[in-house]
């Protein structure tokens, strides 16, 4: 587990597992895109694939990302080398917090209730929910990143 600690590739305060994380967060959306492509192209099995991989992957992210974070002492720790104001910082953390959780949620129910809602007519608009909240996620998540890590 050591290794995660080591200094990160970005060249910030953060040490690698937060840079590996915060890579991950901000390609998620453009290949959330491109699986979102595939549907357009009538490439359903690749679509279907594709996704169930990113949100598997997806999941996985966000347990090493605790398991890092925990390791480290918790958002406290990594809060002390900010000089972003505490207030500011928990108010854009909590938010941050909000819209993952809601979008893993959906996410999880799009992913899930798929077949079912492909022949409500409803797939397409629970996929641009998805993609709208994991979008959404990755920003806010670099902007956290950046006030802990940057300023």
């Amino acid at each position: 587990m050591e290794y995660m600690f080591k200094q990160g590739f970005f060249g910030t305060r953060a040490p690698l597992f937060m840079d590996e994380v915060t890579l991950i967060v901000a390609l998620l959306p453009i290949l959330l895109y491109a699986a979102i492509k595939l549907a357009k192209k009538k490439h359903y099995k690749a679509h279907m694939l594709v996704q169930i991989f990113l949100y598997v992957t997806s999941i996985a992210v966000v347990l090493y990302f605790e398991a890092g974070v925990r390791a480290a002492g918790g958002f406290n720790a990594y809060e002390e080398n900010s000089s972003v104001e505490h207030g500011y910082l928990f108010a854009v953390l909590v938010l941050h917090i909000a819209i993952a959780l809601s979008t893993l949620i959906f996410w999880t129910f799009t992913v899930f209730s798929a077949k079912k809602e492909i022949k409500l007519g409803r797939h397409k608009r629970d996929g641009l929910i998805t993609f709208a909240g994991v979008t959404l996620t990755s920003l806010s998540g670099i902007w956290v990143y950046l006030l802990l890590f940057v300023y």
